[in-house]
């Protein structure tokens, strides 16, 4: 029989659509700290970023879409250490968001 006052693991809820949207652009942005005048990797997380805004609109979610227009501007801007700082964070930000509403926090 398991103990009741084991300690309960932590297991990340299940991808869906939005959940690999967001973090296949955290990895995006990640990666920019390695390229970061990659103009390819910066187009593809503009597109990312438009259909996270989108998905979460249909779920009917209002904070996510703010934050998505926020990291557009920053991923249009020049390359530098502070731009990619705010893609990471903002992505972490949209991973946060998407595993609280999955875990039923929101």
């Amino acid at each position: 029989m398991s103990d009741p006052n084991a300690p309960r693991r932590s297991h990340p809820p299940l991808l869906d659509g939005l959940g690999k949207l967001c973090t296949e652009g955290k990895q995006l942005a990640d990666y920019l700290w390695q390229v970061p005048k990659d103009e390819a990797a910066r187009h593809k997380i503009v597109a990312i970023l438009d259909q996270i805004a989108a998905e979460a609109t249909k779920q009917g979610r209002k904070e996510m879409p703010r934050i998505c227009d926020d990291l557009r501007t920053a991923a249009k801007a020049s390359p530098s250490p502070q731009q990619v700082d705010v893609l990471v964070s903002g992505f972490d930000r949209l991973v946060s968001l998407w595993q609280a509403a999955k875990s039923g926090l929101l």
